[in-house]
């Protein structure tokens, strides 16, 4: 009886101190931090916290300047205290402008992104999650213009099917992905070859004019809706609301070894609560060692190894970016909350 009571409060100091983690300011934190061109959200955050995930809950939104919600280059950020708790807030410079009749012109800046967003560009405008039915029943490529069984961007190509949209992307099968645990199907990726144009519509065969490709297409590979899913830059660092725990199952590029700004996939979704934004902790599995005493093969501890961001969240899967990396991380690595 008292192993359980031990157990049982073990437990609950375990939750009770999840629950209740804080921001941690680093110990050689800034009091002001004026933003340049190339930063991003994690960088900034990261400047300021030990546990940048935690930048959501020390954002402090001054209604007094302009876009408060937003952060550009040349903004200042400002460490200031209210009700005795760490805040971060952008401040209004105090320069005076002294005001002259000429044109005045200010270059037009984009907020900065939350993570390097050329590392996942391609995976948020055009890789995505499909079903196999899906991709089966959309339009195929039959040949290129004058036979040519390999066509690019300004050529002309024919297909058979179902016209999906006037504006279509060539998409190839790619991966199929599956719970290494249950073995539950969780996807299959679609990459992006191109995009193009339906010029005609003859039955059931399309001529269709390339306008880009990122490799040459193919017979074989399938016509979808060409989406314009602009990148989104709002997400900020976050840890999952509720407890996740899960593996990585793929990297992009089929690399063994993976380091920071290399894709990953992973084998939760929003079914289990993970939204775009989250960060996840990566813990390798300790070795496997053999007890002298008794015989036993004994695992290791497993070591947190690095950081990722989640960016874009299917039902059953994700894909994230690796933002940190204290050693090289293979497939089969766990992830869980920060």
């Amino acid at each position: 009886m008292r192993k359980l009571l031990y157990a049982l409060a073990a437990t609950t100091l375990l939750i009770t101190s999840w629950a209740h983690a804080a921001p941690e300011l680093r110990s050689d934190h800034p009091d002001r931090y004026t933003v340049v061109k190339g930063d991003t959200l994690w960088d900034i955050s990261a400047r300021f916290l030990n546990n940048p995930w935690y930048w959501p809950e020390i954002w402090h939104v001054n209604p007094q300047v302009a876009n408060p919600h937003l952060i550009y280059p040349g903004d200042q950020l400002a460490l200031v205290y209210i009700d005795g708790k760490p805040r971060i807030t952008k401040v209004a410079t105090s320069d005076v402008v002294k005001l002259s009749p000429k044109v005045r012109s200010e270059p037009i800046d984009t907020p900065i992104p939350a993570i390097p967003l050329d590392a996942i560009g391609s995976f948020l405008t055009d890789t995505r999650i499909v079903s196999p039915e899906e991709l089966q029943g959309a339009p195929y490529v039959l040949e290129g213009e004058d036979g040519r069984i390999i066509t690019g961007a300004g050529d002309r190509l024919y297909a058979r099917g179902k016209k999906p949209a006037d504006k279509v992307g060539v998409f190839r099968r790619s991966k199929e992905f599956r719970d290494p645990e249950t073995g539950e199907f969780l996807g299959l990726e679609a990459k992006s070859i191109g995009a193009g144009s339906v010029a005609a519509e003859n039955g059931d065969v399309l001529t269709v004019d390339l306008t880009s490709t990122n490799q040459e297409v193919r017979i074989g590979d399938r016509l979808l809706t060409n989406v314009n899913r602009p990148i989104a830059t709002s997400f900020v660092p976050s840890a999952p609301d509720q407890k996740v725990e899960g593996q990585m199952i793929a990297v992009d590029g089929g690399v063994t070894q993976i380091g920071q700004y290399d894709v990953v996939a992973i084998n939760r979704g929003t079914r289990d609560g993970l939204e775009s934004g989250n960060v996840m902790a990566v813990l390798q599995s300790g070795n496997l060692v053999r007890d002298p005493v008794t015989g036993e093969t004994i695992e290791l501890p497993s070591e947190r190894a690095g950081l990722l961001m989640v960016f874009q969240a299917y039902e059953k899967m994700s894909y994230g970016l690796v933002l940190q990396a204290t050693q090289a991380l293979e497939v089969g690595d766990k992830v869980t909350n920060p």
